[in-house]
């Protein structure tokens, strides 16, 4: 042993000492260590046998399923690069992210095939390496009738025209012995995709080294055991979800892909209790649903089983940590604050919960100390803001072909995404803005600029700014303030009409405000004033006159 071992290496040790051990599974299916690490075989195998070669980048675009650890481990095992793409993206959005990183192959669910017809022709693939894959819920928004085994064929149904290879088919018929290819620690495992302040989304470079150390990190923090079962509920396209499929990977624990279409949250307690989950990541708005069931409702599942808890992406108030505290009544509640370049950076343990709320925490074990930095690199000192720079030994390796924005995110060897901090006394580190005004509505990043991008674009809107307002189950609520070129002219639901072929829906505006241009605040130079707007909005201090 002279390096860290990939997640492949992970998953063929534990099928060597633990093949008959569950290791993931969904609502459909469950795979064991030997069975996962066999399918892992095939689907590299496949996959290298339509041409690609290590270092190609796959696209992968489907809901939440089991096929999302096959496809991890199995492009890994290739040499591969997987890039996640957000289901919720609209075609315009996914054309952009597979373009950009030069996809040469792209692996969807049936579901979702004819999002990707419709730009197909958009996309730098050959016709023989779009491959498809039944799912969960097969026959909502899928084309029915479909089994493995039906090959390559040309698939002539309505709305998908081309040619797609059967996911099924292409492992069947592929070698189930590991291919001859060298991956190591510095190898990219995937383009995780975020939206950055210019409205275009960056690929954030991740690497195989990075895996198992935040890994390890992650599971000596909160003490996780072989023993253990995770449910993943975020996208498992998503930072979050991945980063604990592969601690509970590294770990030898099971991990359970919650592969509902929809969130419901009794389905979620129910699931909760009928897997036994001692693990579950979720965000604030999913405890709020959840805790506000009728009592009757929840007090048909027993979550007993549930250990520990993490709540992230957005802060919680005291109320709501009490009662999920109150209703979670063997767990420890966790929060972490992170990134997708950074990864995990800091953590509020158990005992600090209600101590240090609106807090994140102090750093943790997998990160060095943090410096808060005024606009010359200077530090500043507790108690004033400054931006965040982490140090961790996972730090993404760059940007996709993005030399300008990697400099931006680093200074020497810390990196920063833009937010904006202060240090307490006691050392623990408080959020105070984003330097790119970004929205966090139900889980999801969503970034002004883009939306205000799309927004910009119509005809009769002469300026726009988009912020976030309190809102009590989302967190925060994208709002669009509209300045149009023409008294009248324009309403909320043509902004919103506008907005529903161009946005993913979390991304779209739930509030349309329509200002004269008086009364948009702005810098001497003209520059909208985000911070002003949103605190007058949330005060109800603007005279607006809402469309409708």
């Amino acid at each position: 042993m002279d390096h860290l071992l990939t997640v492949s290496d992970i998953v063929a040790a534990h099928a060597r000492l633990r093949p008959l051990e569950i290791g993931t599974r969904d609502s459909r299916r469950a795979l064991t260590f030997a069975q996962w690490d066999e399918r892992a075989n095939r689907l590299a195998n496949a996959l290298l046998s339509l041409g690609l070669a290590k270092g190609d980048r796959v696209a992968l675009l489907a809901y939440n399923c089991v096929e999302w650890m096959e496809l991890y481990v199995g492009l890994a095992r290739a040499g591969l690069v997987a890039v996640p793409v957000n289901f919720r993206l609209v075609g315009p959005e996914i054309a952009y992210i597979v373009g950009h990183c030069e996809a040469r192959a792209m692996i969807v669910q049936d579901a979702l095939c004819e999002t990707v017809e419709a730009i197909r022709d958009q996309l730098p693939i050959d016709a023989g390496r779009f491959v498809r894959f039944q799912g969960p819920g097969a026959g909502v928004g899928a084309r029915t009738g479909t089994s493995a085994g039906t090959g390559n064929r040309t698939d002539t149904s309505p709305g998908r025209p081309g040619s797609w290879q059967d996911y099924e088919s292409l492992l069947s018929n592929a070698a189930g012995t590991p291919p001859d290819v060298a991956v190591g620690p510095r190898d990219p495992f995937a383009l995780m995709y975020t939206s950055g302040t210019t409205g275009r989304p960056k690929g954030a470079i991740r690497n195989h080294g990075g895996n198992a150390l935040i890994a390890m990190a992650t599971a000596l923090e909160f003490g996780f055991r072989p023993r253990d079962t995770a449910l993943l509920v975020m996208p498992m396209c998503h930072a979050n979800s991945l980063y604990f499929a592969l601690t509970f990977i590294y770990r030898g624990g099971t991990c359970v892909v919650h592969d509902a279409r929809s969130f419901d949250p009794e389905e979620l307690l129910a699931t909760l209790a009928s897997e036994r989950i001692t693990f579950t990541s979720l965000v604030p708005t999913h405890y709020i649903m959840m805790l506000g069931l009728p009592d009757a409702v929840k007090a048909r599942h027993d979550v007993g089983s549930v250990e520990k808890l993490l709540i992230s992406s957005a802060p919680a108030r005291r109320e709501t940590k009490l009662e999920i505290l109150g209703h979670f009544k063997n767990s420890s509640l966790y929060e972490l604050y992170g990134s997708t370049e950074a990864g995990w950076v800091t953590l509020v343990r158990p005992e600090e919960q209600l101590e240090r709320l609106g807090s994140v925490g102090r750093e943790w074990a997998g990160s060095g100390p943090i410096r808060l930095l005024d606009p010359n690199g200077a530090e500043v000192a507790d108690g004033e803001v400054g931006e965040l720079f982490s140090r961790t030994a996972y730090v993404f390796d760059g940007y996709w072909n993005d030399p300008a924005k990697t400099g931006e995110a680093f200074r020497g060897e810390w990196c920063s995404v833009g937010d904006m901090a202060r240090r307490d006394a006691d050392g623990f580190i408080h959020l105070v803005d984003r330097k790119s005004n970004m929205i966090i509505s139900g889980g999801e990043n969503v970034y002004p600029s883009e939306v205000e991008t799309a927004i910009g674009a119509h005809p009769e809107v002469r300026d726009v700014a988009v912020v976030g307002l309190p809102d009590a189950k989302w967190g925060e609520a994208v709002t669009a303030v509209v300045v149009p070129r023409h008294a009248g002219a324009i309403d909320e639901a043509a902004v919103l009409a506008w907005c529903r072929d161009r946005l993913a829906g979390y991304k779209r505006p739930r509030r349309v405000i329509v200002l004269d241009e008086a009364q948009m605040p702005r810098t001497a130079t003209g520059k909208i004033l985000h911070r002003v707007l949103r605190e007058r909005l949330a005060a109800g201090q603007a005279q607006t006159v809402t469309a409708g």
